[in-house]
């Protein structure tokens, strides 16, 4: 019994030990948070699981200042010097801040690492292949496969229009619409060939698959940060859910091998691939792998910048009738709505730019570890191993950063005068592809996209959001949003009924 009192003892005191260390002599002690965060990881957990990191970060940042200490071996930014420090390419001879290990979890479904999780070298070849999927040329070559997925969700949603005899004039949930529409898109650029949720009105069951296997992942990225804990999970958890995140990636094999075995020269990623991978560059599994990946982040992500824009819009009744205003005076027909004719449109990339700070679609983190040898941040010198990150909610809402930082205002983006109100703003704290060499390789697809289908929306219809959906943004969070229905009133755009 005695013997039992000493070692129970003994572990106390090392216990003690080691939170009085972490918070009083640990290198980053110097940096403010709370000090429940300073000497434990829990908190970092339980805001995870709960699906509130976003929002606790920022209300920490709103404390704290620009920099924060999340874990005992952590800190988020949310300056714009903190994106060049952390995530740019760096000068010749300098190591790169490579992703933490705790967050960028390996691929359990047997695939090889994809664009996200491999390691610098892997990386660089791959991105060198991928980007011609996601040049210039080949979103030009792509165009009218796209519109022709965008005319097609717009005859379905003019079901539901006031105005249309046939309607059924009943408020719609935007966000599945938009999620139907940006899923066909990138299966068809990815596979060749649709989901079918437009035609079908509803969710292919891979696509429920994948909703699933997010959440199952974020969980898994949380609890990593105890290798025993995460372990023991893993072996209680129910097998389908484990199942759903191999489902995902089998499902995505199962359709590459389909395309290449079609030979067609159709202008989809595949096809660009298979066009520059003379030498090569990417295997089949490295396909397939990033294949899936394309599929998850170049659909929801794109519909929830969609449906944020058009929410703040139909909350914000001033900003909607000018962007209304701008698209219906810039064309005479709708055929004249085209990738190159949007892009002109500043209102409308105003209101694009101030929907992705709102609302960003991966809000909370991505972190990286300080080099060896240790490196600068914010002028500070952080010891080597150091987990860093910029808080995207954080920084997109931190008032250092934009006046009025909770308003939704897309005339900060317009070209202003040294006496703006707005002049201030620190634009480049904007990042929401990120930055540097792990940069997403979407961007240009996903802004030509947002454009596109905003213009269409506004050309064909008016829009009325429904009371059940006052409070859309106040949602959780788990890599991506939780995104809760938006329901919205549709009828016919009152110009075309005149015309």
């Amino acid at each position: 019994m005695l013997q039992e009192r000493i070692w129970l003892s003994l572990a106390l005191i090392a216990i003690c030990s080691r939170f009085i260390w972490r918070l009083f002599f640990h290198p980053l002690s110097r940096f403010p948070g709370p000090k429940i965060a300073a000497i434990s990881n829990l908190p970092y957990v339980k805001w995870s699981l709960n699906g509130e990191l976003h929002t606790k970060i920022k209300e920490l940042h709103d404390r704290y200042g620009d920099v924060i200490r999340i874990r005992p071996n952590a800190l988020t930014y949310r300056s714009s010097q903190a994106w060049t420090d952390i995530y740019s390419h760096r000068k010749a001879g300098k190591p790169s801040f490579d992703k933490d290990p705790d967050f960028y979890i390996a691929s359990s479904s047997g695939g090889k690492a994809n664009l996200i999780n491999s390691n610098n070298e892997d990386h660089s070849r791959q991105k060198r292949l991928l980007t011609h999927a996601f040049s210039e040329r080949s979103l030009r070559e792509q165009e009218d496969l796209i519109v022709g997925y965008v005319d097609l969700f717009i005859c379905q949603l003019d079901r539901y229009a006031i105005g249309n005899s046939n309607s059924q004039q009943d408020a719609l949930d935007l966000v599945h619409w938009l999620n139907f529409l940006t899923f066909d898109i990138i299966g068809d650029l990815a596979f060749g060939e649709p989901f079918g949720c437009l035609k079908d009105s509803e969710y292919h069951p891979w696509v429920s698959t994948m909703f699933q296997s997010i959440k199952t992942g974020a969980f898994l990225r949380a609890l990593s940060i105890y290798p025993i804990v995460a372990f023991l999970i893993r072996k209680a958890m129910p097998k389908r859910l484990i199942q759903k995140r191999i489902q995902h990636y089998q499902l995505s094999k199962e359709r590459v091998n389909r395309r290449i075995e079609t030979k067609t020269s159709r202008p989809d990623f595949i096809s660009y691939i298979l066009r520059y991978n003379d030498e090569r560059t990417m295997d089949i599994s490295e396909i397939q792998t990033n294949a899936a990946l394309i599929i998850q982040a170049g659909s929801e992500t794109t519909a929830t910048a969609l449906a944020a824009c058009n929410y703040y819009l139909m909350k914000n009744r001033d900003c909607y009738s000018k962007l209304t205003e701008e698209i219906r005076a810039s064309f005479s027909s709708e055929e004249d709505i085209t990738f190159l004719s949007v892009a002109k449109l500043p209102f409308l990339h105003a209101v694009i730019e101030e929907g992705l700070r709102m609302y960003p679609p991966s809000p909370a983190i991505g972190p990286r570890v300080v080099p060896k040898g240790g490196a600068l941040v914010c002028g500070e010198v952080l010891p080597e191993n150091t987990s860093v990150s910029v808080a995207h909610y954080s920084a997109f809402r931190g008032a250092s950063n934009f006046e009025e930082p909770n308003s939704f205002l897309p005339q900060r983006w317009l070209q202003q005068d040294n006496q703006s109100r707005f002049s201030n703003d620190k634009g480049e704290a904007l990042q929401p592809f990120s930055m540097g060499p792990r940069a997403c390789i979407g961007r240009n697809l996903a802004y030509a996209e947002m454009r596109l289908i905003l213009c269409k929306l506004f050309w064909n219809f008016d829009m009325d959001l429904d009371s059940r959906s006052n409070n859309w943004d106040k949602a959780k969070s788990y890599i991506v949003w939780q995104n809760k229905p938006l329901w919205v009133h549709l009828q016919r755009a009152r110009h075309l009924s005149e015309s």
